[in-house]
């Protein structure tokens, strides 16, 4: 695997500074050799990307055209140092390439977003298993989550809580356990198509123990909802837990299954969303209970 050093990342800087018009203000350098880089996101929302890669990426254009990406300019050369003659391509004509060296290339989005665009609409997340909740409900979820870049975050029945904070914890980890095997499926076809890197799929908490350990838990209450609390404390002491619940059974499980850990109840609220139908009148989405505590 290629070492991106100072050296080598400065060389390359200097290289494309000669053929392209580099932003330093804008420009976001991107290592995809480390493991939970995330590409599509990082074009999505910056003007300008230095994209370093080893070799072994044969559809990285592909998604990201597959994506919406295409009109995105690619600056790139033959060879895997910083010399020698550039090549100037749409992304859209080179979904056919492949990466077989390592190299690195500058990725000019002039169509970005600067900004993490906060409740996702459903229509973007794969039809599949899962049934999504609302729009409106996950952006106050993602705020009361206060998910930071680096951060390592477990989801549970939470397929798209969990795409939008494997998007704002980017340089992180998110571990998105579903129960069943068709959501994991599901999950794992969502993460291909936003192009994240940075999340595992697991079916249960037990077989998250080998993986990194989470600061923050998203977890949709269930029948294992207590052993999985038992687990994650067992793990992290100290782990923020949020749950999120439609069933009156767990309104009231929630805050003695705290209580018999521990955890302090610090907050607790149910969100309610009213829509206008194709007929104006208002309709009533599902309105969950949601639950946050931590030992203190």
């Amino acid at each position: 695997m290629q070492d991106f050093n100072n050296e080598l990342i400065l060389q390359w800087l200097t290289y494309f500074s000669h053929h392209a018009e580099l932003d330093l203000g804008t420009l976001k350098i991107l290592d995809i050799t480390r493991e939970n880089k995330n590409i599509i996101p990082a074009v999505q929302s910056s003007r300008q990307v230095l994209v370093l890669t080893d070799a072994g990426h044969p559809d990285i254009f592909y998604d990201m055209w597959d994506a919406g990406l295409g009109g995105c300019d690619v600056w790139y050369n033959e060879g895997s140092d910083p010399a020698g003659p550039i090549k100037h391509d749409k992304l859209q004509d080179m979904i056919d390439r492949g990466i077989n060296a390592p190299a690195a290339m500058l990725i000019l989005n002039e169509d970005y977003r600067s900004t993490y665009q906060v409740g996702l609409s459903n229509q973007q997340f794969t039809a599949g298993s899962i049934k999504y909740v609302s729009s409106e409900v996950r952006a106050v979820i993602m705020s009361w989550l206060q998910a930071e870049l680096r951060d390592t975050i477990l989801t549970v029945g939470a397929a798209s809580i969990a795409v939008e904070a494997a998007l704002v914890a980017a340089e992180g980890r998110l571990i998105a356990v579903e129960h069943s095997p068709r959501d994991c499926a599901t999950m794992e076809e969502n993460a291909r198509k936003f192009g994240l890197n940075n999340v595992v799929v697991a079916g249960s908490v037990d077989e998250t123990e080998s993986l990194p350990v989470p600061g923050t838990a998203f977890l949709v209450a269930s029948k294992y909802l207590e052993h999985e609390v038992d687990l994650l404390l067992r793990r992290n002491p100290n782990i923020r837990l949020f749950i999120y619940t439609l069933d009156l059974r767990q309104l009231s499980n929630v805050p003695r299954i705290f209580e018999r850990h521990g955890v302090t109840l610090t907050q607790a609220i149910q969100v309610g969303v009213n829509r206008l139908d194709s007929r104006g009148e208002m309709e009533a989405e599902p309105a969950p209970w949601l639950f946050a505590g931590q030992v203190l």
